[in-house]
């Protein structure tokens, strides 16, 4: 199949404009944590996957969730261990392996931040759209992670 050289001029301006939304709206979500909370987009994804499992997850586990590369994530953790946001510990039922735990530091600041987190999200995107824009952007959002996926599995 042949794909032409060029995006037509209505194609050029969604790419676009989904780009520019993208960039301004993680910029805007980064900033507010770090003045609200102190935390990162980064420490907050982390957290907000460990704060509801006691016994925490494997590195590669946490890594699949947050689709990190290996590196990406443990250099991310030990910064965040450093901080006192996180711990490694040895696996119980693997003592050749790992469990990534968050700390009560790590609880008490995502507990402090999602409410302002939601808040922000809230108030940048979701309560702007309607209930049927808010429903198009998730088939969206599907239809293109369904498509990923799928070009994923045949490279």
């Amino acid at each position: 199949m042949t794909h032409p050289l060029w995006l037509d001029e209505r194609e050029q301006q969604a790419w676009r404009s989904l780009m520019a939304m993208q960039a301004s709206l993680s910029e805007y979500i980064e900033r507010q944590l770090r003045t609200h909370s102190g935390l990162s987009s980064a420490d907050y994804q982390v957290l907000v996957h460990l704060v509801d499992v006691p016994g925490g997850l494997r590195p590669f586990a946490l890594s699949n969730v947050l689709q990190w590369e290996k590196s990406r994530l443990s250099q991310h953790l030990g910064r965040m261990q450093k901080r006192g946001l996180v711990l490694r510990k040895r696996c119980p039922t693997d003592h050749r392996g790992a469990v990534v735990v968050i700390t009560e530091r790590g609880r008490d600041l995502i507990e402090a931040a999602a409410p302002l987190h939601v808040a922000d999200v809230g108030s940048a995107l979701i309560d702007h759209l309607t209930p049927e824009q808010l429903n198009q952007l998730c088939v969206l959002g599907d239809q293109v992670k369904t498509r990923l996926a799928a070009i994923a599995q045949h490279r």
